[in-house]
This record gives structure tokens, C-alpha cells and sequence, in this order.
């Protein structure tokens, strides 16, 4: 499969969809191995799902929010780690509209570029002539072993000895230590390893700012505020690993019955009911979710009380989302009884990883400590919101 050019998100779903037996075939060597296969990960690059939000300029489609989220569902469907990974990998190709369009020619050269990132400023920077030196190890590198690039946050300070705010900072594959610390229940195909470089130089032209980036392109992904945008990669997989198992839960209920009943699952008041509060809970938190970046975007304009407002109110949404699906994640398990436990059984993977999932700080509950305090006239106490 070529990798795609410029497409409709019909193409991508498409594309997922016939993917499907190839991650099943090789889905017992996702925990084993705990990254995925050399053929999947290539598989997903040749369909172009890590360049999601790559700039038409290069290339790219340019996907809207909501249409990347459609994407990033429907691959978290197949399994929480493809959703992971093809949120990340896609997510992480808007750095095209950041970079210097040399840079970003020269990384996207590449069609299987992947670059994984990571947001905890534990680096640090030191300016020396046409550059810097970078020195840090840092945790969550999603896809490590599959990178092309990496980049991550370090802070450095000014001649006054004060602390400059954090920039993203890019390293080449080869320039990086990759240590085996991904040892973890949930996603554990997304190699999410910590990485580390010492005493790197990197050029100025690799490095962008983290708060208040100017966009190098047109598109709404890359004016996006840059906390935002790296939670919308991330939240927008619990409810697609979710409407999987709710997917898987369809399947079995036609066909399986309780122990010590004759009629099948889905033929019992209690599952219906049960099935359809699950499908409630995932419309509204979509909805929610929606309408929350909907919102955002519409603020992106203005610098006031409504940004912050719709800011905190999106990261609520995102941490609404994570526990939406955990619940039905948890209630259509306890309607599968004893049988989601086993490995054999596709729930007891879907509880693992929307539990692993939602444990990312872009879905913490102190999301709505930051919009009750906005909302109850008071500054959102943080600025990473």
C-alpha cells in the first residue's frame, strides 16, 4: 500500500478497515513484545496514518479536528495501542507547521517519518553559537522503537539566571538512548519507553516554542494552543477503544448465553438496558467533546475570558470523555461476567487499555478543578490548560 497524498477521511476509515486482519493476526505479539510488529507499524505508515495533520504543503491532508478524531476512534476501535500510536504518530505530523519549511521538507521526506513526543519539561537547555545543547531523559516516548525523530520540552535559563519558558527541542533516531522501561498493563504494543539524549547539539532551526508557537502554515491544527492540541491526540482514543468493545459486546450477546440460561444475552431486558445506557454515555461524551474543541476554535481569535473559558472547558471534556468510557468499559464487563477476565477474551484487553489510557495527565480529574475555578470567576490556577 503507497503512502496516501491528500485524501478524504473516507479513505483513511477505509484503509483502517482492511488493516484489521493484519493487526489480528499479529495481535499476540503486542503484549509479548510490547511495541508493535515492524509489518503493522509499516502497514499504518503506508496508509498514511501518522501524517494526519501533515500540511497540504507537504503533502499532507490537513485534517480538521473533528476528522482526525473520526480517524484516531476508528483505529482505537481495532485496538487501544493502534489508536495510541496512529493519535500520536498523526498528531505529531502538525510539527510540519511549525518547523521551518527546509526542516519540515527534510523530515517528511520520509513517508514512514514518525516523530514521538513528550511534554514534561525535564530537559535541559543550554544557547550556545547556532543552537543548543540539550541534556535529558524523558518518559512516555509512544512509538520509540518506530522513530524517525523525537522531540521533547527543556527549559533553560537567561543570563540573569532566570528560567526561560520550555521549547520543543528535535532529535534524529540516531542521537537517542532509548531505555526499556514500557513494563505496563494497558497499551503495552505502544512501546511508550523513556528516551534520552546528553550533551546534543541542536540547531536553532530545530527548535520551536512550546507556549505561544508561531505557525510556519495556514490550518487551524497549528494555531491550536499547544497544551490543547496535544490533549485533543490523546483523548480521542478511550471512546474509540471503548465503541470497540461495545462493538465486541454487539457480537457476543447475539450469540452467547448466561450460564444456566436458555435465551441469549441480548435477549434479556437487563443487557438492552444495559447496552443502551452504554450508547448514551458514548454519544453524549462525544457530543460533548465535539463541541468543546468546536468552541475552542471559535475563541482562537480573541485573547480574553472566552479563550480561557473554552479551554478549561475542553479539558474537561477530555477527562469527561476518559471517564465516560471507562464506565462502559466497566459496565459491559460486568454484563460479560467471569469471561472478560481471560485473554482470550477482547474485553479484558479494552478494559486494560482505556484504563491505561485515561490515566494521562491530558485526562486528569484536576481538569475540573481548573473549569469550576474559571467558572466560579476565579483564574484557571494553572497556565498548562
Amino acid at each position: 500500500m503507497l503512502a496516501r497524498s491528500p485524501g478524504r477521511v473516507a479513505d483513511y476509515l477505509d484503509a483502517i478497515a482492511q488493516l484489521a486482519p493484519l493487526i489480528a493476526k499479529h495481535r499476540d505479539a503486542f503484549d509479548t513484545e510490547r511495541r508493535l510488529p515492524d509489518t503493522v507499524f509499516n502497514a499504518l505508515a503506508d496508509a498514511g496514518l501518522f501524517r494526519l495533520w501533515l500540511p497540504r504543503a507537504f503533502g499532507g491532508p490537513q485534517l480538521s479536528p473533528t476528522d482526525f478524531m473520526s480517524v484516531v476512534e476508528a483505529a482505537s476501535m481495532l485496538d487501544g495501542s493502534i489508536g495510541w500510536l496512529v493519535g500520536n504518530g498523526g498528531g505529531m505530523s502538525r510539527a510540519g507547521g511549525y518547523l521551518a519549511e527546509p526542516v519540515a521538507r527534510e523530515f517528511f521526506s520520509d513517508p514512514r517519518a514518525f516523530i514521538v513526543s513528550a511534554t514534561a519539561a525535564v530537559g535541559l537547555a543550554h544557547k550556545v553559537e547556532g543552537g543548543y545543547r540539550i541534556t535529558g531523559r524523558w518518559p512516555f516516548g509512544s512509538g520509540a522503537h518506530h522513530a524517525s525523530h523525537f522531540t521533547a520540552l527543556a527549559s533553560m535559563k537567561d543570563a540573569s539566571g532566570n528560567e526561560e519558558p520550555p521549547r520543543f527541542y528535535y532529535f534524529r533516531r540516531r542521537d537517542v538512548v532509548i531505555h526499556d522501561t514500557w513494563r505496563v498493563s494497558g497499551l503495552r504494543a505502544t512501546g511508550s519507553c523513556d528516551f534520552e539524549v546528553r550533551d546534543l547539539f541542536v540547531a536553532e532551526q530545530h527548535a520551536h516554542d512550546f507556549i505561544g508557537v508561531s505557525a510556519t502554515q495556514d490550518g487551524v491544527a497549528y494555531q491550536l494552543p499547544a497544551v490543547s492540541v496535544f490533549a485533543w491526540t490523546v483523548a480521542t482514543v478511550p471512546l474509540g477503544v471503548a465503541r470497540g468493545a461495545m462493538n465486541a459486546f454487539v457480537e457476543l450477546a447475539g450469540r452467547k448465553a448466561r450460564q444456566g440460561q436458555v435465551t441469549t444475552m441480548r435477549d434479556r431486558d437487563i443487557v438492552q438496558s444495559n447496552y443502551g445506557r452504554a450508547d448514551a454515555l458514548h454519544r453524549a461524551a462525544r457530543a460533548f467533546l465535539i463541541d468543546a474543541m468546536s468552541q475552542l476554535t471559535a475563541a482562537l481569535t480573541e485573547d480574553g475570558p472566552r479563550l480561557i473559558e473554552a479551554r478549561a472547558v475542553f479539558r474537561t471534556a477530555c477527562t469527561h470523555a476518559a471517564e465516560t468510557a471507562l464506565r462502559i468499559a466497566d459496565l459491559l464487563a460486568a454484563e460479560t461476567g467471569t469471561g472478560s477476565i481471560f485473554e482470550t477474551s477482547p474485553f479484558e484487553r479494552y478494559v486494560r487499555d482505556i484504563q491505561a489510557a485515561t490515566k494521562h495527565i491530558a485526562m486528569s480529574p484536576n481538569n475540573y478543578v481548573v473549569s469550576g475555578r474559571v467558572g466560579l470567576g476565579l483564574d484557571p490556577g494553572t497556565f498548562r490548560f
